[in-house]
């Protein structure tokens, strides 16, 4: 309904003020005008009373309604296991819902699939990249949808579609360049260009600055709004709450699978955001005592690893770690930073140079000597080197300590000692699940997440490699994981190595800061909250190098 020049004046009228004057001071004017402004806004998609509930009685989501509307980015945020994924996954088709209807454009719908999904105008941009490496933009973009007779494929034409839709959307990346040449911020073009192309009206984005520097995530931000004006809804999933305040319209929040907030996003701020995910106030600046370096624990002198196709990823690497210190290495990924912590932990082989554990070499041992010798293990990589997915959450709690004989009664286990352990831990990290019994595989990311720092944190060990410790963990458990870090080696004088690409996390925890660049570090800083964002972003990116009398001594 709307409503003409006449009937706003008279409005400005009963209010005593002059519209052409007094126009913002208005405050029925106003509220008139954000409610028009609602009923004009197109709603491109509806979720409505959505509930899902696993087989194992778990409730991802209760009673859910969710909007995007036409020219809108629309945040999602919460806790881990708050049903965020869970949600995103039934409207992409890749979990069916008990309860609840989805309209598109208005008329109640059923998506059956990821492929039903994009033919009714959804897509999704996954947090990892799904991209084959060897194969050029243009045949990524376009795979699923190849132009050409029969069986023969027609490249040129190929090429032709995505640099079509790379003007369209003004994306600067070269249709024949191959995806393993491409920087992370160009990966990230491409998941975007795959789904344009297709058409959709409503892009998923699930976590899409969690690898980006900020110099690629502001580029994003540019794109994402650019989207916007031309008419697409977007859901941005993060738990970057700065990122979410800078770039949404509105946000929704939700906690244990409901909503618990819905507002547009001037009405909020990042302390709101936090208490509406985790229930409380959280204070995200980390207090910290000078750190106190003692003797060194880590070694690495002259570390040098050459992949499976012979090209060198870490060249002649030397740098130290001491008990009672945080180093940071940030640097964009693919830069070594993956190989690094591998090789620390015995995972992968080096080619040559030393690495040395309490000033005995590591060369040689197998991951459990290594671990015996004092490291702890927070992969990147969690599905892969972090868990056993066909056990259960109790298992992988305590897998580290079976050998240790931590839970022994003699030859047999301490059942009552593990299981107030394990107890204990899905407590105190908040790991949403029904108990320890429950296969680990089936929670969230950010729930298996948590159980690893749980299992990793828990230990005797006294250096920990800690490899994107709080990547898809929410705002209160990201706190907690950095605040352990921290008294770690204040308290119990320990030495941890963070490697993170989220640079408030890197910048607020590290005592001292590597910066890392095609296999090498290209930068140090001693006073770390001296940096700013922007001059991290230039060494990350190769612009800036400091020599090695700028960077002094690394161990």
């Amino acid at each position: 309904m709307h409503r003409d020049a006449t009937e706003i004046f008279l409005i400005s009228v009963r209010c005593g003020l002059c519209v052409s004057r007094r126009r913002n001071s208005c405050r029925l004017l106003s509220q008139y005008r954000d409610t028009e402004r609602d009923v004009m806004a197109k709603e491109l998609l509806k979720m409505e009373g959505i509930t899902k509930i696993y087989p194992n009685g778990f409730m991802a989501n209760k009673d859910v309604t969710f909007s995007i509307n036409e020219s809108e980015i629309h945040g999602l945020i919460g806790e881990n296991g708050a049903g965020k994924t869970t949600l995103m996954k039934i409207l992409f088709g890749l979990e069916s819902h008990q309860e609840g209807k989805i309209y598109i454009n208005g008329e109640e719908t059923q998506i059956a699939s990821p492929l039903d999904a994009i033919a009714k105008g959804v897509g999704m941009v996954h947090q990892h990249f799904m991209q084959v490496p060897n194969l050029s933009v243009a045949e990524n973009v376009i795979l699923g949808m190849e132009p050409g007779k029969g069986m023969l494929f027609d490249k040129k034409k190929a090429v032709e579609m995505t640099r079509e839709v790379i003007e369209k959307y003004q994306m600067e990346v070269d249709p024949n360049a191959l995806i393993r040449d491409l920087t992370v911020g160009q990966k990230q073009k491409v998941e975007l260009l795959k789904a344009l192309i297709r058409n959709v009206n409503v892009l998923i984005m699930d976590e899409p600055t969690a690898v980006l520097t900020p110099q690629e995530t502001r580029e994003l931000f540019i794109q994402l709004k650019l989207l916007r004006e031309q008419g697409h809804g977007i859901v941005f999933i993060s738990h970057k709450l700065e990122e979410v305040m800078e770039l949404c319209d509105r946000c929704t929040v939700l906690r244990h699978g409901r909503v618990t907030g819905q507002a547009a996003i001037e009405d909020l701020d990042t302390a709101k955001m936090s208490k509406m995910m985790v229930e409380r106030e959280v204070d995200l600046t980390i207090e910290k005592a000078p750190a106190r370096p003692e003797k060194t624990i880590l070694h690495v002198e002259k570390l040098n690893y050459l992949d499976h196709f012979g090209k060198q990823i870490i060249k002649d690497l030397s740098f130290g770690v001491r008990a009672g210190e945080v180093v940071g290495i940030a640097g964009v990924e693919g830069n070594g930073q993956t190989e690094l912590s591998e090789l620390l932990s015995g995972i992968i082989e080096r080619t040559s140079g030393s690495l040395q554990l309490h000033g005995k070499e590591t060369n040689g041992l197998s991951i459990r000597k290594i671990r015996d010798l004092g490291l702890a293990h927070v992969s990147e990589d969690r599905m892969k080197y972090g868990i056993a997915g066909d056990l259960s959450i109790r298992d992988n709690l305590v897998a580290t300590s079976l050998t240790k004989g931590e839970f022994s009664k003699g030859p047999f286990l301490n059942m009552k000692k593990l299981n107030e352990f394990v107890d204990q831990s899905i407590k105190d990290f908040e790991v949403a699940c029904s108990d320890g019994n429950e296969n680990i595989k089936f929670l969230s990311g950010g729930n298996i997440q948590k159980v690893i720092v749980a299992r990793e944190f828990s230990g005797d060990a006294n250096f920990i490699i800690a490899n994107q410790p709080t990547r898809g963990i929410d705002v209160g458990t990201s706190d907690l994981i950095r605040r352990l870090l921290v008294k770690y080696t204040r308290e119990f004088n320990r030495g941890v190595l963070l490697i993170s690409s989220d640079l408030n996390e890197i910048m607020e925890v590290s005592d001292r800061l590597l910066v890392m660049k095609d296999g090498e570090i290209v930068a140090q800083f001693h006073n770390v909250k001296a940096v700013t964002d922007e001059v991290l972003g230039e060494y990350m990116l190769g612009v800036r190098r400091m020599t090695p009398e700028e960077m002094g001594d690394l161990q």
